[in-house]
């Protein structure tokens, strides 16, 4: 069962039947954006830090269970926070 809006569904319904057209500007606003994705996840800074081995065993064994390196959850995590977006 989908859960679309009104507006999502007739997008979906114009794409299935093939009645979408490229808007005029549409490589460059897609290359505009792409260079805010790239931006925005780019990794420049590098920090080191000591934390209890019982945090880290922690930290990798969550990571583990989420199938992604345990430093990718660091960040993610340290991401979420800096946002306001980090929840209990």
């Amino acid at each position: 069962m989908n859960d679309f809006d009104q507006n999502e569904q007739s997008i979906l319904d114009a794409f299935e039947a093939g009645t979408l057209t490229p808007v005029a500007d549409g490589a460059d606003t897609r290359a505009r954006h792409q260079s805010y994705a790239e931006a925005a996840f780019r990794k420049d800074a590098r920090i080191n830090i000591r934390l209890p081995s019982k945090d880290l065993r922690s930290l990798q064994k969550r990571a583990l269970a989420e199938g992604i390196p345990y430093q990718t959850l660091v960040a993610s995590i340290l991401h979420k926070y800096v946002e306001g977006r980090l929840h209990e």
